[in-house]
């Protein structure tokens, strides 16, 4: 490949006009300036202003092999290792989701109504832990708990954690096997004020619209339910609040905007009341906020 005087914006158009064979040109200027930014600290607009400015051969070989995976659909969070999510900085790979802009809106609409202090909250299905980080960063003085089945995802969370300086409480947990409670640091089962979740709800039939940037490099298990049993995780997570949510408790679920219906009725037959459905920016039934009992 050969780029005249190693020029990043030469670089930088080569590169644009292949990818417009695998993305439109807005997602592909999109993708290729987040890539120099995170490598070089260079945006689009000091990039116009310094035309002139050149790489060296390991910087180009360094944004070659990210331009190679783009055109293979990874997805550019996890060829940079990192997304920002309610301004903090989340470490991400392949043993967790990407966190989605609907995420953040959960973690605001939380701390928009939880005006209280001192409240223990448990995150469950943690994943990066973004959820557990955003609440704790916004929440002073909540008591944060988050919980997931899968080891790596764990110790990603751990250190996302570490990063932005939040003191958290990690627990290696299964959901759909809800009768083991969840202790404190000194052995203690912990009753939760507060219970959160965006679990897998996407169902196989959605599955074929997806792109394959999810598909195939996304964690298939913490995206993915039953067309038969698409409910599973929220009905595990009710179970498990049964015995661990305090009466008069709240719990907030992302939901598959398609499911609303189902997810209220289910939040009925198990005794929850304050039900609201709720939309996120894009006018889509994306949320669900209820309270355990008629209290």
């Amino acid at each position: 490949m050969e780029i005249r005087n190693n020029l990043l914006a030469e670089l930088k158009k080569k590169y644009l006009n292949d990818l417009l064979n695998y993305y439109d040109e807005k997602e592909a200027e999109q993708l290729l300036t987040i890539l120099i930014e995170h490598f070089f600290e260079i945006s689009r607009n000091e990039l116009i202003i310094n035309s002139n400015h050149r790489l060296s051969e390991s910087e180009i070989l360094k944004l070659h092999k990210a331009y190679k995976e783009l055109k293979q659909y990874k997805p550019v969070q996890y060829i940079t290792g990192v997304v920002e999510f309610h301004g903090l900085k989340i470490k991400v790979n392949s043993a967790v989701l990407i966190p989605r802009p609907e995420t953040e809106e959960l973690v605001q609409l939380v701390t928009d109504l939880e005006t209280s202090m001192d409240l223990i909250v448990l995150d469950t299905g943690t994943g990066s832990g973004c959820i557990a980080i955003g609440l704790s960063s916004l929440l002073k003085r909540a008591n944060i708990h988050a919980s997931d089945i899968c080891e790596n995802a764990i110790n990603i969370a751990r250190k996302n954690a570490e990063l932005n300086n939040q003191h958290i409480l990690f627990h290696i947990h299964d959901i759909l096997n809800n009768e083991e409670p969840l202790l404190d640091r000194n052995g203690e089962k912990v009753m939760f004020d507060i219970v959160i979740s965006n679990p897998p709800y996407v169902t196989l039939e959605d599955k074929k619209k997806m792109h394959p940037n999810v598909i195939d490099y996304e964690p298939s298990s913490a995206l993915f339910v039953t067309d038969e049993n698409p409910l599973e995780y929220y009905l595990s997570i009710l179970q498990f609040c049964e015995k661990n949510l305090v009466l008069g408790g709240r719990l907030y679920f992302e939901i598959n905007e398609g499911m609303g219906d189902e997810v209220v009725s289910l939040l009925k037959r198990c005794n929850y009341s304050d039900i609201v459905l709720r939309r996120d920016i894009n006018g889509k039934f994306r949320f669900v906020s209820s309270k355990k009992g008629n209290t």
